[in-house]
């Protein structure tokens, strides 16, 4: 996934979307790249499309909304919001052709409007047309975040029209809070090296770089520089300490290889429209990382007008779409990454994960299982078609997956892939072979780095779980349980392991209340309230016991553990045997529930359920 820099970037690129999100109606939907917009039937009435429009956006169906907002505008053509609310649902679906028409009437009516006299910029940077677009550009709005947006397309549309010296004049002209800099350096040395003066490009890209290690699009730009001009080595060394940062990322895997393979490296921008195209995806990505979806995706919409080839911005949108939940739509942007991009395996990777969420398994392992095929060596392909088996319960199959991917990491596996030796762990323990799954799990928790406590306290969970649920390794187990709760003190799932593990011991006052705050956290969780069942069952309240049983059959429990509470439900619980008092063993001493020679603990632990996070 795309990286947005540092706080000091993200702090300006966040106020240019804030400013776009204040001219955008409240409920516009989630857009859709370059689509026609789809045919709903129409209402009979004025208020019947504009209410259906609504509803859509709410729903954030952008198609439907656009399609309403039009019938709407129809009946109303006068209506001034109306058409504003048109506008931005056909700009924000990706119906760009429609939206660029409304932003010509809105105009017309109203000139002020900044998102349409940007829109209508943009459009005019596509056709060639720079002097039309600076004009639009000028009237896109006032304020700071404003004019950075239309000062750094200006600079571009200079560009475009082999203006150079006016292009650089323009974008020096941004002075203001010190995090613009690093911004306006950063575009000033890409329209520096597309106009041919390679020592401003040089001093500007190198002082971008100098003020910010973090962002991957100054890092790949500094370095393709660099290389260009016959310095591989300062290229490697910048995509090597970016690669310390974020390991892994497929564009600097891939520009590293070329780089050691004496390849040549491509310039990051190659014509003005692209240059105009990055602005707006700088704005959109830094927008997407403030949870500010909506003006981010409708710059992305513009940016990949510009630049359709743009594979980090088509990620950056699916991603989004994949945020909000519109599965389907963000697999659309997902393929049509370009094929020959190195993000485009992050695509099919997400295009296989998606296609299971949608309940399309046997797509999904069809999919991964032909990337796989090309790709043999891809580690990250093969975990996915690994998580897609094990969610299908093709447990022995996913652990066999990993197996492969494990072989390629080696035998001193980076804390990065702490995830692969979790993920086969579980699989083997649903496979029902608890010693590979054990050592798996073991080496995961070898792996798994301290600064990611929430992680850790999946892996220590599973483990003790495991153990408690089994009846070994108590005071172990205990122990982890304890620093999983730590870590993660909210987690319902969590909490109800410590639930569980003091009811496997007999402590079913203890177990009752834990249970219940699992509960008040993760009501809807069939196994928890399973778990409460059993605990007010052996407290004595077997009426509240059965009523939690039957509440857990009403919310669609595994197969195997309905079975097993129908049987509940029926009989209850079977009496426990309770061995004969002994001077040794005093009655108010016995822990029937707790195994044989397990000492119950001192302290309370705390747990996670063994199926969270796996």
């Amino acid at each position: 996934m795309p990286m947005n820099g540092n706080a000091a970037t993200r702090r300006v690129l966040s106020a240019l979307a804030l400013c776009l999100a204040a001219t955008l109606p409240g409920h516009a939907a989630q857009p859709r790249e370059s689509t026609p917009v789809s045919e709903y039937e129409p209402a009979e009435s004025l208020e019947g499309n504009f209410l259906s429009a609504y509803i859509a956006g709410a729903s954030k169906d952008t198609a439907a909304a656009a399609s309403f907002y039009r019938e709407a505008v129809k009946a109303d053509p006068r209506n001034a919001e109306l058409l504003e609310r048109a506008f931005v649902s056909l700009l924000a679906d990706g119906a760009l052709p429609d939206a660029f028409r409304a932003a010509e009437r809105l105009t017309t009516r109203d000139g002020s409007n900044g998102l349409a006299q940007l829109a209508l910029g943009v459009r005019q940077i596509k056709a060639g047309q720079f002097a039309q677009a600076r004009q639009n550009f000028a009237r896109s709005g006032r304020g700071a975040a404003a004019d950075l947006t239309a000062t750094l397309l200006t600079a571009w549309a200079y560009a475009g029209a082999n203006d150079g010296k006016r292009a650089l004049d323009t974008i020096n002209k941004l002075k203001g809070e010190r995090y613009y800099n690093t911004f306006r350096d950063f575009h000033a040395g890409l329209i520096a090296n597309l106009v041919g003066d390679q020592a401003e490009a040089e001093r500007r890209l190198k002082a971008a770089y100098d003020a910010d290690h973090n962002t991957l699009r100054i890092v790949d730009a500094y370095a393709r520089f660099e290389a260009q001009q016959g310095r591989t080595d300062l290229a490697i060394q910048a995509y090597t300490e970016f690669d310390k940062l974020l390991p892994r990322h497929p564009i600097v895997r891939d520009a590293l290889t070329k780089l050691k393979e004496g390849k040549p490296l491509a310039r990051l921008i190659n014509t003005a429209q692209e240059g105009a195209g990055e602005v707006l995806y700088g704005l959109g990505a830094a927008g997407s990382t403030q949870g500010d979806e909506l003006p981010a995706v409708v710059y992305l919409r513009l940016a990949l007008y510009l630049a359709p080839e743009h594979a980090l911005a088509r990620l950056t949108l699916a991603d989004i779409l994949d945020r909000m939940k519109q599965t389907e739509r963000a697999n659309e942007a997902y393929a049509q990454i370009p094929s020959g991009s190195p993000l485009r395996l992050n695509a099919d990777v997400q295009i296989g994960l998606n296609l299971e969420q949608m309940g399309k398994g046997d797509e999904a392992i069809q999919h991964l299982d032909a990337a796989m095929k090309a790709h043999p060596d891809d580690i990250d392909i093969i975990t996915a078609l690994g998580n897609v088996q094990r969610s299908r319960k093709k447990y022995e199959e996913a652990a066999a997956t990993y197996s492969r991917a494990i072989t390629l990491i080696g035998d001193q596996p980076a804390a990065n892939y702490w995830t692969t030796f979790y993920f086969r762990g579980t699989a083997y323990e649903r496979a029902k072979q608890w010693a590979k799954a054990e050592a798996d799990l073991k080496k995961a928790l070898e792996l798994v780095p301290s600064t990611q406590p929430g992680a850790r306290a999946q892996v220590l969970n599973y483990l003790a779980y495991s153990w408690v649920d089994q009846n070994i390794n108590i005071d172990e187990a205990f122990t982890m349980l304890k620093q999983a709760v730590d870590a993660s003190p909210r987690d319902g799932m969590i909490i109800d392991s410590l639930g569980w593990a003091y009811f496997r011991l007999g402590r079913y006052d203890d177990a009752v209340r834990e249970l219940e705050r699992a509960i008040e956290l993760k009501p809807g969780d069939p196994t928890i309230n399973d778990h409460l069942g059993d605990a007010y069952w052996r407290s004595g309240r077997r009426l509240e016991g059965k009523f939690q049983w039957q509440h857990a059959k009403d919310l669609n429990p595994e197969p195997e553990d309905l079975e097993k509470i129908n049987a509940k439900l029926k009989d209850g619980l079977p009496e426990l045997e309770k061995p004969a008092a002994t001077a040794e063993n005093p009655p108010e001493k016995v822990n029937p529930e707790l195994p044989k020679g397990a000492p119950a603990p001192s302290e309370p632990p705390g747990a996670a359920d063994k199926k969270s996070g796996g």
